[in-house]
């Protein structure tokens, strides 16, 4: 068992896409132990029996197919942005921030300017700030901060893995195996 939970925080460190898996519990309902008999069913042997680098090269794979079936999401930070413009842009700011999927989702009046509220990608951030400026004569006012984790949409991205790549699992077995009978 501790073989295992040794390995569990290790293998969430990539997930099935790259990206460390947060915000989960793993439970452990079974797990199975061979004791197994020495060579011509002479009595026990302990070194034909599971050792804990068993379970070290098991729990990998056991643990992406569990996330596999989990339905594991990769998600992407979002920022709750307010931007305050004068309001004579705003039929050109609010399709600009549409485009970049941050439609406003809320307005209000703040003296003679226009202050629209809503959320967008971390990752669309630098283009708002780019965009912005040129459309309201430099006369803008942008604040944002994290709001949340979203799901990605669409296909999640990928990192490369710096593992054995247990997603794989012929070469993951060639791999750790290999490494082990060297050791």
């Amino acid at each position: 068992m501790k073989a295992i939970a040794e390995t569990v925080p290790e293998a969430l460190r990539q997930g099935l896409h790259g990206w460390e898996v947060t915000d989960c519990t793993v439970t452990l309902t079974h797990s199975q132990y061979a004791p197994r008999q020495s060579h011509a069913h002479q009595g026990f042997s302990k070194a034909m029996s599971s050792i804990g680098s068993d379970f070290r090269v098991l729990t990998p794979l056991v643990l992406m197919t569990a996330l596999r079936r989990a339905g594991t999401v990769v998600c992407e930070p979002v920022h709750r942005y307010e931007l305050e413009i004068p309001a004579d842009v705003m039929p050109v700011v609010v399709p600009m921030l549409a485009r970049l999927e941050a439609p406003p989702l809320e307005q209000r009046a703040r003296g003679e300017a226009l202050v629209l509220g809503g959320d967008v990608r971390a990752a669309l951030v630098h283009a708002v700030q780019q965009q912005v400026p040129e459309l309201t004569r430099g006369e803008v006012v942008l604040e944002y901060e994290f709001a949340c984790f979203r799901p990605v949409r669409g296909r999640p991205p990928a990192r490369p893995r710096s593992d054995q790549n247990p997603l794989d699992r012929q070469e993951y077995l060639r791999k750790v195996l290999g490494a082990v009978e060297r050791s």
